[in-house]
C-alpha cells in the first residue's frame, strides 16, 4: 500500500497525531477475489463496528460500485445510518436482530432483522399480519456456537416459526461457524452437517453459512451467500503468508521529540523500562486513547526506513515512547512519521505482539487519526 504524501494534507490534516490510510483500491480488490473464491454463491459485505474501523461510509459504496448488494451491520443503529448512503436496492441486515418496539420503525426504513429468537419472530410475525405485508427478513439457526440463532429445541417447539415462513418474506436462512479459521477444525465439519440437518426441516430458502474463514472451506460451504468480514480488510482469515488479500491499511504515528539520554534512565509511566546504555529516545503522538493497546508497553515496535524501533515503557494515552538508537546517525525529528501499520509491520504482526487478534486491532482505531481514502483507480 502507497504512502500519503504530507504535501497532500491540509492544515487540519497536518495538526493530527498520526495518519490512517485507507486503500479502497484494495478493498475493491479484495472483494472482486472472494467473488472469485466463492462463485457461484453471492458475495455480501460484513461492515459493522464502522466497517471494521475503516468508515463504513467510505467503504460502503464502493463495495456497491463493484457489485455488492447485500450488507451486514451488528445493530441497528449502524443500519439506519448506512441506509442514508447506500442505493434502495441495497439490502441492509442486523445481525444482532433488533430491540424490543423496533419492529415498526426498522420495516419502514426498508432495513432487515436477522430473527434470532423466538420473541423476534413473533415481533415480526405480528407486524405481518399486521400491515397485510410480507415483510422481508432473515432467520439464524444456532449449529453449534451458542452465541446467536435459533435452537433446535426452538425450531421444533413451536408454531410461531412455521407462520413467519409463511408471512413473511424470509431471504436467507443463516448460521456462523465458530472456527471458520482453523481449516482443520472437526468443528467445521460437525457445524455443517448440523445446518443441513436443521434446514431439512425448515421451508427452502435461500442460505448463509461460510463467514471469512468459510470462504476458503470450499464450494460446500458457501452455499447461495458468502459473509465476509475480516477479509475485505485485508486480513487472510487462514494466516496465510502467500495470500491474495492485499492490505487495506496503513498508520503512520508523528515524533513529539526525540532526546538523548544516559544509561540507567527510568522510562514512562511506573518506570517500567530502565535503559541499559546511552540512548536516543523518540515520542510519538499515539496512545491508547487512540486504540494502540496498553498491552503493548515495552513489547512491539514502530518503523522507520526499514529500522525497528521498540516500544520502551508504557503506552499512555496520548503517546509512546520509542527507542531510536539505532538510527544514532540520523535521529527522529519533530514531525517525523513512523510507521505502525504498513509494509514492516502487519496488523497481524501488532496483534501477535499484543496477544490478541487483527480484528481487535482495527476495530480499536481512534477519531483523533487524519484519515485518507485512497480512490480505486
Amino acid at each position: 500500500m502507497k504512502h500519503f504524501p504530507e504535501t497532500d494534507m491540509n492544515e487540519d490534516e497536518r495538526a493530527c497525531g498520526a495518519v490512517l490510510s485507507i486503500d479502497l483500491d484494495a478493498l475493491r480488490h479484495n472483494y472482486l477475489t472472494l467473488c472469485q473464491q466463492a462463485r457461484p454463491a453471492q458475495v455480501s459485505a460484513v461492515v459493522k463496528a464502522d466497517a471494521y474501523g475503516t468508515g463504513a461510509n467510505h467503504v460502503a459504496p464502493v463495495l456497491y460500485e463493484a457489485g455488492c448488494r447485500v450488507f451486514f451491520v451488528a445493530q441497528l443503529a449502524e443500519a439506519f445510518s448506512l441506509r442514508k448512503i447506500l442505493a434502495p436496492d441495497a439490502t441492509i441486515a442486523v445481525l444482532n436482530d433488533i430491540q424490543p418496539g423496533m419492529a415498526a420503525a426498522t420495516a419502514e426504513a426498508g432495513i432487515l432483522p436477522v430473527i434470532n429468537s423466538l420473541d423476534s419472530a413473533a415481533e415480526w410475525l405480528a407486524l405481518c399480519r399486521s400491515r397485510q405485508q410480507k415483510l422481508p427478513a432473515l432467520v439464524q439457526i444456532d449449529t453449534g456456537m451458542a452465541r446467536l440463532g435459533l435452537s433446535l429445541a426452538e425450531l421444533a417447539g413451536t408454531d410461531t416459526l412455521h407462520d413467519l415462513f409463511s408471512a413473511a418474506d424470509i431471504r436467507f436462512i443463516i448460521s456462523h461457524l465458530a472456527c471458520g479459521d482453523e481449516p482443520d477444525s472437526s468443528m467445521n465439519a460437525a457445524q455443517l452437517e448440523h445446518f443441513k440437518n436443521l434446514i431439512a426441516a425448515l421451508p427452502a430458502r435461500p442460505l448463509a453459512l461460510a463467514n471469512s474463514g468459510g470462504v476458503f472451506l470450499g464450494k460446500d460451504y458457501c452455499f447461495n451467500l458468502v459473509r465476509p468480514g475480516i477479509a475485505l480488510y485485508g486480513i487472510d482469515p487462514l494466516k496465510r503468508r502467500k495470500t491474495p488479500l492485499r492490505p487495506v491499511v496503513r498508520l503512520e504515528a508523528r515524533v513529539i521529540q526525540t532526546r538523548q539520554v544516559p544509561a540507567h534512565t527510568k522510562i514512562g509511566y511506573g518506570s517500567t523500562f530502565t535503559t541499559q546504555r546511552p540512548s536516543w529516545v523518540s515520542t510519538i503522538a499515539v496512545g491508547y486513547a487512540d486504540g494502540w493497546l496498553r498491552c503493548l508497553s515495552n513489547k512491539g515496535a514502530a518503523w522507520y526506513k526499514g529500522t525497528r524501533l521498540p516500544i520502551i515503557g508504557r503506552v499512555s494515552m496520548d503517546s509512546i515512547t520509542l527507542d531510536t538508537t539505532a538510527l544514532k546517525k540520523a535521529p527522529l525529528k519533530r514531525g517525523d512519521l513512523v510507521e505502525l501499520i504498513g509494509p514492516q509491520q502487519s496488523v497481524e504482526d501488532v496483534a501477535r505482539d499484543a496477544g490478541t487478534i487483527p480484528y481487535e486491532i482495527l476495530t480499536s482505531l481512534g477519531p483523533r487519526y487524519a484519515r485518507h481514502y485512497l480512490r480505486p483507480r
